[in-house]
């Protein structure tokens, strides 16, 4: 595994991030940890370091909903507006007349499957300049205010048309909390991280904070200065898009969790029959795209595996073929815009994280380390 280490150290001294922490694991166990760098200035990268994993929050929000519907209480089909009646105020943006948005009703209605999988029509600002336009001729507050009015941007589309990427999970765990009665940090820690093990994963970073890495940007001048980015601290409510702080080690166990089938340590999270349906293709016959950044500092854009059709399960980003040298067909993953990366492949039996805390999200000098990294991980298996 010396290659895997090489190849961090590398990595910060490119320039592709002050710091990195990677790990590599199956259902077994944890198979490496490798770090580089420093997680603040004068401070070392460890394998404890805590992140803000941003959008890496979302798989965890949808298998709070896939908890759910392993037990009968929740089904993908349901409307949104029956759970959440406050869900139908949404409408399709069509454009503006001059300053004035131009707004229809939906043809159809958003499903709990819609949001799960980024086809329900909310897209983030940073994805379409429409968006924030609109934010800021009506004064919408953004999601990461986190205000409950947060939640209530136009639709882009109408549900079930297309794949774009947007806010549905974190209406998907206000439903969670609808049906369940239970707010989502409780849910969550007493349905995911407990049984899970996963002690250094939280909604606050308080008890966390000796651990935290510092965030940087890449300026014009191409090097990184501190930058300051966070989930905003006790929201009205918490966002399952982008609310927690976590380790890679952390990550690794919810990850080995899918791995196992549903369960880690003898204990069960989701039924063997609950992953399966988890991590199928939920989209048909839709593909997910490029995406094009409307905010170059804050992303880059991002064309994962171009080439390879990809969709969607109710967590993840999954690949329908296999990728040469690298992941299997129907792996699964994601990542947080801060560049922490996770995958994990059900037919290799292996799961990966590589973890910086940077922006922007998906720059080339990062993903160059991370297909190195993954393409060194399928190469120690042969």
């Amino acid at each position: 595994m010396s290659a895997l280490d090489d190849i961090l150290k590398a990595g910060v001294a490119a320039g592709a991030a002050p710091g990195l922490v990677a790990m590599t694991g199956n259902a077994g166990s944890v198979t490496w940890t490798g770090t580089a760098g420093e997680r603040a200035p004068g401070q070392s990268m460890s394998a404890d370091t805590v992140f803000r994993i941003f959008s890496m929050t979302k798989a965890i929000g949808s298998t709070a909903a896939m908890i759910l519907i392993d037990r009968g209480k929740l089904k993908p089909e349901a409307t949104v507006e029956s759970i959440l009646p406050e869900f139908a105020k949404l409408q399709v943006l069509e454009g503006f007349d001059g300053d004035k948005p131009r707004l229809r009703a939906p043809k159809s209605k958003a499903t709990i499957r819609h949001l799960a999988t980024h086809t329900s029509g909310l897209v983030y600002e940073f994805w379409n300049a429409d968006v924030p336009r609109y934010m800021q001729l009506t004064g919408q507050p953004s999601i990461l205010s986190g205000l409950k009015q947060g939640l209530f941007y136009p639709l882009m589309f109408d549900p079930g048309a297309r794949w774009d990427y947007g806010i549905g999970i974190d209406w998907l765990c206000q439903a969670v909390e609808k049906v369940d009665g239970r707010k989502i940090d409780k849910f969550c820690q007493e349905e995911i991280f407990g049984p899970l093990g996963m002690s250094s994963t939280a909604f606050e970073p308080d008890a966390l904070a000796s651990r935290l890495a510092s965030v940087s940007a890449r300026g014009e001048d191409g090097k990184f200065a501190p930058f300051e980015l966070a989930p905003p601290p006790h929201p009205e409510f918490y966002g399952m898009g982008h609310c927690l702080y976590s380790t890679s080690g952390d990550y690794m166990r919810f990850l080995r969790m899918f791995l196992n089938k549903g369960t880690l340590d003898g204990k069960r999270v989701l039924s063997e029959k609950g992953v399966a349906t988890m991590l199928a293709n939920h989209i048909g016959d839709i593909r997910v795209g490029k995406m094009v950044t409307a905010v170059p500092p804050v992303t880059a854009d991002v064309d994962l595996f171009p080439g390879i059709p990809k969709t969607h399960s109710l967590g993840f980003l999954r690949v329908e073929n296999d990728v040469p040298g690298m992941r299997s067909a129907g792996s699964q993953g994601w990542a947080g815009v801060l560049n922490t990366h996770f995958w994990f492949d059900p037919a290799k039996n292996i799961a990966g994280t590589i973890m910086a805390q940077t922006l922007p999200f998906v720059e080339p000098p990062f993903m160059d380390v991370y297909a190195k990294f993954e393409r060194a991980v399928y190469a120690s298996l042969k």
